[in-house]
């Protein structure tokens, strides 16, 4: 868990459908995102200065569930009146990156990746992904694949801020390596949004992609045939980063206050279950019921419309 700041919790809600039990996923992990007094450093030293005012997220996790990532990944997170700040600190023995054209699939390689859904609607979320030279791919989604999606490369993070410091070389299989660290700022304006106010939260997850190594004449080169390692700071349960309905929730905050956990989040987990199983044919889950081209949940509180995945309260 952050240093006051991470939040999370195992508790687990079930619920059936046409007799079937429904996963219920714990609430997903939060963060409180404290308001930086100056900009942040972007050198890497992410211990002093207003770095050193922000906790770190928990350690990442194995993208299906609780088991901890191999090599230890963190985030920390700042903002101001211009900028989103991420700062994400990674362990890494043998760095490796070749990628260097702008909008590569740099998850083709190891690489860093932030998601971003700011109104937590599930529809017209952004990702980005850098390799460790820096090379990286940004994109918009007006939904997730799985729901028939299509992804906007021409979307461009506009006056981003970024720096990538490498702990030894790139590319270097002879060098003794401890690690990168990626620092990046996103202008408001990119996400189509204005700085937030106090206490409101945004739906976010980071992903780290790890690809096993062997070295051949001297250079790195992926082992055949063996999938890639995919650690995130939040679960998603599943191998699949879109599913924005599970990511975590990053609360901004001027000073240190609680976390505070989203009261809707059983509700919207019947929700999200009562949709894809209304997708996939089965029954409608128990408690929810057809209105007006919506799935409703009981309480009236939430609802998800029938044809894509979009929630509003």
């Amino acid at each position: 868990m952050g240093t006051g700041a991470g939040w999370g919790t195992g508790w687990r809600i079930p619920a059936r459908s046409g007799g079937r039990l429904l996963e219920m996923h714990p609430h997903p992990r939060g963060y409180v995102c404290l308001r930086a007094s100056a900009r942040p450093g972007f050198d890497g030293d992410l211990g002093s200065g207003e770095w050193g005012k922000a906790a770190w997220t928990e350690d990442f996790l194995d993208i299906e569930g609780e088991r901890p990532a191999r090599l230890k990944t963190r985030v920390k997170m700042l903002w101001d009146e211009s900028f989103l700040y991420v700062a994400a600190e990674m362990e890494e023995p043998d760095v490796w990156a070749t990628y260097t054209e702008h909008d590569s699939v740099i998850f083709h390689e190891n690489d860093f990746e932030a998601f971003f859904d700011p109104d937590g609607d599930c529809h017209g979320y952004f990702e980005y992904e850098v390799n460790a030279l820096g090379t990286d791919w940004d994109l918009r989604l007006d939904k997730p694949y799985r729901d028939q999606g299509k992804a906007d490369n021409s979307w461009e993070v506009e006056g981003l801020l970024k720096s990538v410091t490498v702990r030894g070389a790139v590319n270097d299989p002879a060098a003794v390596c401890e690690g990168w660290t990626v620092v990046l700022g996103f202008p408001w304006s990119a996400f189509r949004a204005s700085a937030p106010v106090p206490g409101q939260q945004w739906r976010v997850n980071f992903s780290r992609v790890e690809w096993d190594l062997e070295v051949v004449e001297g250079r790195y080169r992926k082992i055949k045939d063996r999938s890639e390692h995919n650690w995130v700071w939040s679960s998603q349960w599943a191998v699949d980063m879109h599913r924005p309905e599970l990511w975590g929730y990053v609360q901004f905050e001027e000073s240190s206050l609680a976390f505070v956990p989203d009261p809707d989040w059983p509700d919207r987990c019947r929700a999200f279950e009562g949709y894809w199983a209304n997708r996939e044919g089965s029954a409608l889950q128990a408690g929810m019921e057809l209105r007006d081209g919506a799935l409703w949940f009981r309480s009236g509180r939430i609802r998800v419309r029938e044809d894509s995945l979009t929630v509003r309260d």
